[in-house]
Order: C-alpha cells, then sequence, then structure tokens
C-alpha cells in the first residue's frame, strides 16, 4: 500500500511540475523581434560563459534547474525500489531528454518562442544531476528501512545443511 502511494505522490508531483514547465516554456510572449533557432550545439553556452562566470550561470542555472526535478518526480512514478542503478538512470535522463526534446519542439509553434539545441541539453543535464544526488540515496534509505522491519531471516535449528555434492548428485546414499 505504501508503494501505491509513493508512485500516487510522484505521478501527481510528475504533473504539477510539467504543467509549471507548460506554463514558464510555451506561455507566449509579446516581443518586437525573436533571434533565430539555434540549432548548433553548444553555440548559447560559449556565448553565455565568453560573459562571464556569473552571467554564465544565470544564463545557463535556469534551463539546467527547470527540468531537474524530473530526475526524482519520473523514477518516484515508477516506484521501482529494488531497480538497477544504471537502468534506473538510463531510463531517467531518456525520458527527460524526451520531454525537453517534445518542449523545444512546441516552442517553434510558440510566438515569441525559439527552439534551442542548447536549452534541451542543459535540461537533460540537470535531469542527469539530480538523479545522480538525489535518488540512490533516497532508494538506499527506503530500502533498509523496508528491510529492517521484516527482522531476522527465520532458520529451523533441527534441520542441517546437506553438504554440497550430495545435494548436487541427486543420490540418496
Amino acid at each position: 500500500m505504501a508503494g501505491f502511494r509513493m508512485r500516487a505522490a510522484g505521478f501527481v508531483l510528475l504533473l504539477a511540475h510539467l504543467s509549471i514547465v507548460y506554463s514558464v516554456m510555451l506561455r507566449p510572449r509579446a516581443v518586437p523581434w525573436v533571434p533565430a533557432a539555434n540549432l548548433r550545439p553548444l553555440e548559447t553556452i560559449r556565448a553565455a560563459l565568453a560573459l562571464g562566470p556569473w552571467e554564465a550561470v544565470h544564463q545557463l542555472g535556469g534551463a539546467v534547474l527547470l527540468m531537474a526535478p524530473l530526475g526524482v518526480l519520473l523514477p518516484l512514478a515508477g516506484g521501482r525500489l529494488t531497480a538497477s542503478a544504471l537502468g534506473s538512470f538510463t531510463r531517467t535522463v531518456f525520458t527527460g531528454a524526451m520531454i525537453a526534446c517534445a518542449v523545444a519542439v512546441l516552442q517553434g509553434t510558440v510566438p515569441g518562442r525559439v527552439p534551442d539545441v542548447d536549452v534541451v541539453l542543459l535540461n537533460t543535464l540537470g535531469v542527469a544531476l539530480a538523479h545522480l544526488v538525489i535518488v540512490p540515496v533516497v532508494r538506499a534509505r527506503l530500502r533498509r528501512r523496508e528491510y529492517a522491519g521484516a527482522g531476522p531471516t527465520p532458520t529451523i535449528p533441527r534441520v542441517g545443511l546437506a553438504p554440497q555434492a550430495d545435494a548436487l548428485s541427486g543420490s540418496r546414499t
């Protein structure tokens, strides 16, 4: 029952976060002009870094932080406590990258918005970092709590273990 509640809470929080992303990234803007779409990887990042470190953090940090909660919310909505670390990371980063790509494609249809491949890269980086920092620690804690309540493994004192050779040979001699 706790697993179902965790998945349900993760799903609700995921929908809430995606609605915030939608309102931030896909709301039309009334601007006199818009720059051309950036389809060259790392061009916007280089331009931001050329402005200095503080300005770069200000410009690029928003893109990293915008999708970062997906790195935690996607595994939470999946509800797999015993998932492999690599598999969970791969699924989460791929899904985050696909959501970032979908938002970038949809931005091309919104007045005042243009797609930027660097924003997709930064969004995916945020998903990956959040997943690496938070998910393994939380899963380990939840596993410890779940297995601590189970108690020690029960043993039967009167039954001895058969030698390995007898158990594998199938003979009763």
